[in-house]
């Protein structure tokens, strides 16, 4: 079998039609979206060819793990291990050089998954102020210790997911709800963008109870600017202790990717271009005082997300204070 590196470059050139002809052994680690398999790039690719798009793309997408199916039971799970994968032990953070693992004295933990991981991190590290690190990984499954392969097969129960470090003296989960809430399209079931299957579904998990009554919250008054049922799913992390923990670290290649050199502008997400309500129509009376947010209207009539998942063509480095 071809090492994670080279999987790596093999998942972004895949033909579909090669895809559809791969085998069995194969087929258990195709993930589905990114560069190759997604609706857009198959379309041109077949334009270019002179081939006739294929219909039911879904389908395809079904066959190879990543489509509208499901999420696996605990039982159907893939068994995974107990090694750690991967081994980031010492990294740090390519543009804030901070420590990829560490949690200092005071700052909290935050973690969420809205669509391709790459994208989702870049947006949350480039806040002005307060993100002491960010890091992907595989959240909310089953299997422990997955490779990228599994998570993307469908087979692990896993999402891809953001761990976010933060200084909450510094930045409010509220502004981190509002980025995460603003930066994707939260009623789109399994899948984001042209990225489908539960590896992609959107989740926000909890460590404490503050932090679900503020989720639950502004869920519910999002929910309302939509005008359609959020599909986001809402859960403790504790709940995932049985299954070894709610987080697993990626691979060391998808860390920060999107700043690294070489790296393809690629983002999934659908920004619906709706900003979630002032926090004071909807953060509960008793929490207001403490999660008063940090960031101005101006900062996110500037630098907020916007249609488009524009999140690639922005700066690597963090927002300057007073840029807005």
């Amino acid at each position: 079998m071809a090492n994670s590196g080279t999987m790596f470059l093999l998942r972004r050139s895949f033909p579909v039609i090669g895809a559809l002809a791969v085998s069995k052994s194969a087929t258990s680690f195709a993930p589905a979206g990114r560069q190759a398999i997604t609706t857009t790039n198959y379309q041109k690719s077949t334009k270019l060819s002179g081939l006739k798009p294929l219909r039911m793309f879904g389908s395809i997408l079904d066959i190879l793990g990543g489509g509208e199916a499901g999420l696996i039971s605990p039982e159907q799970a893939l068994p995974g291990r107990k090694t750690k994968m991967p081994n980031i032990s010492g990294s740090r953070h390519y543009v804030l050089g901070t420590d990829l693992e560490e949690v200092p004295e005071g700052h909290k933990v935050a973690v969420f998954a809205n669509g391709c991981f790459w994208g989702s991190e870049k947006g949350i590290w480039r806040l002005p102020e307060g993100i002491h690190s960010t890091t992907v990984g595989y959240c909310a499954g089953f299997t422990p210790n997955p490779t990228y392969e599994e998570a993307c097969s469908g087979r692990t129960g896993h999402t891809e997911g953001v761990r976010v470090v933060y200084d909450p003296a510094k930045v409010s989960f509220v502004d981190i709800l509002r980025w995460f809430w603003e930066a994707h399209d939260p009623t789109s079931g399994m899948g984001q963008g042209n990225d489908r299957g539960t590896q992609y579904r959107s989740g926000f998990y909890y460590f404490d109870d503050e932090q679900k009554q503020l989720i639950e919250a502004s869920k519910e008054a999002y929910e309302k600017q939509l005008g359609r049922p959020i599909t986001t799913e809402i859960a403790a992390a504790s709940d995932y202790d049985k299954y070894g923990g709610l987080w697993y670290f990626a691979e060391k290649y998808h860390q920060q990717y999107l700043a690294t050199p070489g790296a393809r502008p690629y983002c999934s997400a659908k920004p619906q271009g709706v900003s979630l309500a002032d926090y004071e129509t909807w953060v509960p009376a008793d929490l207001k005082d403490k999660h008063t947010p940090t960031l101005s209207e101006s900062f996110w009539k500037v630098h907020g997300p916007k249609k488009g998942c524009s999140v690639v063509q922005q700066r690597n480095e963090p927002i300057v204070v007073g840029s807005y």
